[in-house]
C-alpha cells in the first residue's frame, strides 16, 4: 500500500493511552501508522506530548482543564473529555462507542484487570498493550493460530477450564490468574467456556 492510502475515519482502531510507565515511544509508534484517533489520560499527557504525537482527545478532570486551556490551541483540534481517575477508562470507551469506532488499543492497561473489560470487549475489538505484552480477547470461545515456538499467556475467569491442542498433544486445565504456556511451532487451538484473553510478547 502506498503512503497515500486513505483510511476511512473510525475504521482504524483508536489508540487510548492510559499509562506510560514502562513504555517507550518505539513500542507505541507502530500503532500510529494509519493516523488513528488518539485518546490520552491527563496523568500521562506530558510524556505523550514529548513524543510529538497528534492527540485528539484528552481525558481530564475539570480542574486540569481549567489550568490547561492553552492545550486546546496548542493541540488544535484536540478536545477535552471530563473524567476522573476512577472512571476515565469507562468514559474513554463510551466515547469511542458513541463515535462509532470499531476497536481500540489500550496502551498501559494493567493486564491483571482484563476481566473488568468483558462488557466493553463484547462491543469493541480491544487489544491491550502492557509491559511488553499484547493481549487480545477470544469472544467465540474457540481460538486457533499458527505460532512459532514461543511462550503465550491465557487469562480469563479463574478456574474456567480451557482445552489446549497442538503438536504437544491435548491438555485440559483450569485457568489460574495468569496461565503461561510454552507452545511448539505450528497450530495451537484453545477452547474455553467463556471469554478469555491470549497474551503474546511483543518482539
Amino acid at each position: 500500500m502506498s503512503s497515500h492510502h486513505f483510511v476511512k475515519e473510525q475504521q482504524e482502531p483508536a489508540v487510548f493511552i492510559l499509562n506510560t510507565s514502562d513504555l517507550s515511544f518505539d513500542s507505541v509508534s507502530p500503532l500510529l501508522e494509519w493516523v488513528p484517533t488518539v485518546l490520552v489520560w491527563q496523568g500521562c499527557l506530558d510524556t505523550v506530548l514529548s513524543w510529538g504525537i497528534k492527540i485528539d482527545v484528552i481525558l481530564a478532570t475539570e480542574a486540569f482543564q481549567k489550568e490547561n486551556m492553552q492545550l486546546l490551541e496548542e493541540q488544535y483540534p484536540v478536545r477535552f473529555l471530563t473524567a476522573n481517575a476512577d472512571n476515565f477508562l469507562h468514559e474513554g470507551l463510551q466515547y469511542l462507542l458513541a463515535s462509532q469506532h470499531k476497536g481500540s488499543h489500550l496502551v498501559g492497561f494493567d493486564h491483571s484487570q482484563l476481566e473488568a473489560l468483558s462488557n466493553e470487549a463484547e462491543l469493541l475489538d480491544l487489544t491491550v498493550m502492557d509491559s511488553g505484552w499484547k493481549y487480545y480477547p477470544v469472544k467465540s470461545g474457540d481460538f486457533k493460530k499458527w505460532f512459532g515456538e514461543r511462550t503465550i499467556r491465557i487469562l480469563g475467569k479463574k478456574g474456567m477450564p480451557v482445552e489446549i491442542s497442538n503438536d504437544n498433544g491435548k491438555l485440559l486445565l483450569p485457568l489460574t490468574y495468569l496461565t503461561q504456556l510454552e507452545v511448539p511451532e505450528g497450530i495451537t487451538e484453545i477452547k474455553g467456556a467463556g471469554i478469555f484473553w491470549i497474551g503474546e510478547e511483543v518482539v
